[in-house]
């Protein structure tokens, strides 16, 4: 977006930088608007509940596989699967 301004974006340095990093449009503009909102500390700090891989069971990898769309997880074992989930 250099040389646009969009009076949506709150915070249009952040945005920029976590579109470099190859975050999308939407996830960039979210991000940089609630850090903006609630400063980029307390941005930082929010996150998931899942827990380590490592804690969970063979069943569970594979169905987090399947529901973001891995193949070829069926015959893998549970570190192949974490490792897959990972860089997926």
């Amino acid at each position: 977006m250099p040389g646009k301004k969009n009076p949506s974006l709150k915070d249009p340095e952040l945005y920029e930088e976590l579109r470099e990093d190859g975050a999308s449009k939407q996830k960039a503009a979210r991000i940089s608007n609630a850090a903006a909102k609630k400063g980029r500390s307390a941005v930082g700090r929010k996150g998931g509940k899942s827990g380590d891989y490592e804690d969970w069971t063979v069943p569970q990898l594979k169905a987090k596989a399947k529901e973001i769309g891995l193949t070829g997880y069926s015959a893998k074992k549970k570190s192949d699967l974490i490792s897959a989930l990972r860089n997926s």
